[in-house]
């Protein structure tokens, strides 16, 4: 892996619109919002870098679980009723950790930087969580782990802002068949503007940040000749295109985790459950022990409805305990080769799959939940996350069996 150069944060210049608010179902809504901003001390980020001494205190105090089984929490529920509902599960329950939205799938921040925030000037802040100070207070009374979720690389609002940080066709910015644009993994500004935006998340006092979208869009590899892009300090690589992406996605893996030193927080990545499978995602970018070996904690997406029929279960749908079961001996194998493997804490399904067909899918409730954790648990994996758009859980689960 070649030396990184230090580079100084991206700063967008001019505000862009705020949009409507959207639900889990992808629906728009007009809800209007109090105008609040939050944000930190302004520090000097140079020193911290530099510093082998410094490390930044939030002032609040969050023990690490002894496993951690958390849920994902979009901004919307963080910052509305559903906040309780999902503290009451957690209360009520072997739960201890939530995965929250700081920077979500469209790229837009779920909380208002303060002016003096190097993020404000770019008017991608959203006033979804009002407080996210108080939030987090609550959370450290509740002892609720907290985990910023930053989605990276899937970024429409940066896209449309600077084209020149994604990929174009023609004249247009590229749009997948869900009308999302990704930005350039090959890009350092891009880096660092996701970098900026893990460090607010460590200064409010979350305790590990977790990048998703950590790769180059799906079917990449076929579409990399015909769009136009640039490739940075990348461009005179002498390896091939496939490891290319491998390298930089890596590389940016590896350059936030030791940006984010100082700050004190674990670093963790998800990835593909079949990236563990493969020598590498040919398209995408992600190789798993490389990716593994630059951060705190994996987390493989094995959500059962995801997969085809690998591990030789033709309707992995609807077999839950047995598709987890061979996932994690083939993670475990990959895991262990790696010197200091990272915390293996997977994504589980908390919900159906009905898009499947009739026949392909079964309806995810108490017993297909609790056949993923018992899965993983015999196989000696005790740390997971579930996930639900909607942040509706299943009730009754049996989260340690």
């Amino acid at each position: 892996m070649k030396k990184l150069k230090w580079m100084s944060s991206l700063m967008l210049a001019s505000a862009i619109a705020i949009p409507m608010a959207v639900q889990a179902d992808g629906s728009k809504i007009g809800i209007e919002f109090a105008e609040r901003t939050y944000g930190f001390e302004t520090i000097d980020e140079g020193m911290v870098v530099s510093s082998k001494l410094y490390s930044y205190d939030s002032g609040l105090v969050f023990e690490y679980p002894d496993a951690v089984r958390g849920i994902y929490v979009t901004g919307h529920s963080a910052g509305g009723s559903a906040f309780e509902r999902l503290l009451k599960l957690i209360d009520s329950t072997d739960l201890n950790a939530m995965v929250i939205d700081i920077k979500d799938d469209f790229g837009y921040l779920t909380y208002k930087p303060q002016e003096d925030s190097p993020l404000f000037k770019m008017g991608i802040g959203q006033p979804y969580i009002k407080d996210p100070r108080k939030m987090l207070e609550t959370l450290e009374e509740k002892k609720v782990y907290p985990i910023a979720r930053v989605v990276v690389f899937k970024d429409s609002v940066l896209a449309e802002k600077q084209p020149e940080l994604s990929f174009m066709e023609g004249d247009q910015v590229w749009k997948n068949g869900r009308r999302e644009s990704f930005v350039n993994p090959f890009m350092k500004e891009v880096w660092d503007h996701n970098v900026e935006i893990a460090i607010e998340a460590a200064k409010m006092g979350f305790k590990e940040i977790q990048f998703d979208y950590v790769r180059f869009p799906e079917g990449f590899e076929k579409r990399h000749e015909t769009l136009k892009y640039s490739m940075g300090d990348y461009a005179e690589s002498e390896l091939d295109p496939i490891q290319r992406r491998v390298e930089a996605v890596t590389d940016f893996v590896a350059y936030a985790r030791e940006q984010l030193k100082p700050y004190g927080v674990d670093v963790s990545v998800d990835i593909f459950g079949y990236s563990a499978t493969l020598p590498e995602a040919p398209g995408i970018g992600q190789n798993f022990s490389k990716i593994s070996e630059n951060v705190d904690v994996i987390s493989s997406m094995i959500y059962p409805s995801h997969w085809t029929s690998y591990f030789g279960i033709s309707k992995p749908d609807l077999e839950p305990y047995r598709l987890v079961a061979e996932y994690a001996k083939v993670e475990n194998a990959k895991l262990g080769a790696l010197e200091n493997p990272p915390v293996s804490r997977p994504w589980l399904q908390d919900f159906s799959a009905p898009w499947l067909g009739r026949g392909n899918y079964l309806h995810y409730g108490k017993e297909e939940v609790e056949a993923q954790i018992k899965a993983l648990k015999e196989n000696g994996i005790d740390e997971f996350l579930l996930w639900n758009a909607r942040n509706k859980y299943t009730e009754g689960v049996d989260y340690t069996p």
